[in-house]
């Protein structure tokens, strides 16, 4: 993997898994599909860099896993991330643009389409706004043009809303190489840091203490009640149970989301902020240039 120039055009590619991410990656470089990349397994496990001469111009652009995705946690993704933007940054790089993919085709906003959005915003901070490009996919596939002209409305109007009022803009990918190139047209005109790449490297902070982490670590606590009271639950039916097939297939989902609730449990030690750092960190002097 080539690090980056300072002459690069760098790009980010990022959104939750099977929204087309990577398709529109491989449009942009002419790469192959790979196997699964339709599916809504990810096949993005890592960080994939790509390197394309156009025009008289260096790109890059990078292929970023999603935060739902299958093979690894929330937790290990957002530290892929950052590690590699903050290598960036400190190599004295700033991205030209951000894209953020969407199925245009989903019918309503999931959970984790929503967490992704949500952590997208905190890794890229307001300041950044114009070099994002909210970018929907899968418009071949759309059978009522109505219907998705409705969603894309939804979309920009309450989902993407804080960013493009701050200047991000929505394009609509048409899964063609020339589509694809067309929405990055402009892109590297101005270059801004990203948030998280200023909280770690100008604030000196540990991704734990960034906004980012901080809003990880909500979202860990939230599932944490969820999946305590499901363990709750399960337990009370599995003993009210005479039937003792059923009472095996609770007492199986009961174990299950034990497992869970002990992962969850260690991703959020990992994440807490210890009192006495978060005393320094009050005192210390906080990014000032972006807003969430």
């Amino acid at each position: 993997m080539m690090d980056p120039r300072l002459s690069d055009i760098v790009i980010a590619v990022m959104g939750p898994t099977g929204s087309g991410k990577s398709n529109f990656v491989n449009k942009l470089t002419g790469s192959k599909e790979e196997k699964g990349a339709n599916k809504l397994q990810s096949c993005t496990k890592g960080i994939r860099v790509f390197n394309v001469d156009r025009s008289g111009q260096h790109y890059v652009f990078v292929d970023t896993p999603g935060f739902d995705s299958t093979y690894r946690s929330d937790r290990d993704i957002l530290r892929t991330i950052a590690e590699w933007l903050e290598t960036t940054y400190r190599g004295g790089v700033k991205l030209a643009g951000v894209i953020y993919t969407h199925r245009i085709t989903d019918n309503h906003m999931p959970a984790s389409a929503c967490k992704n959005v949500d952590m997208f915003r905190r890794v890229c901070g307001n300041k950044a706004a114009a070099q994002i490009r909210f970018v929907t996919t899968m418009w071949d596939r759309v059978r009522d043009r109505n219907i998705a002209e409705s969603r894309l409305s939804e979309l920009e109007h309450i989902f993407w809303q804080p960013l493009i009022e701050e200047g991000a803009r929505h394009e609509k990918f048409s899964n063609t190489q020339q589509s694809a190139w067309d929405i990055i047209r402009g892109l590297g005109e101005d270059k801004e840091t990203l948030l998280l790449q200023e909280e770690l490297v100008d604030a000196e902070r540990r991704l734990n203490e960034t906004t980012a982490g901080k809003a990880l670590y909500t979202q860990f606590q939230k599932l944490l009640q969820a999946q305590r009271e499901t363990v709750k639950q399960l337990s009370q039916d599995a003993r009210a149970q005479k039937d003792p097939d059923l009472a095996r297939e609770l007492q199986a989902k009961y174990e299950k989301i034990e497992a869970q609730l002990r992962e969850t449990m260690e991703d959020i030690e990992s994440l807490r902020i210890p009192l006495g750092r978060r005393i320094a960190l009050f005192f210390a002097k906080k990014p000032h240039a972006h807003k969430i």
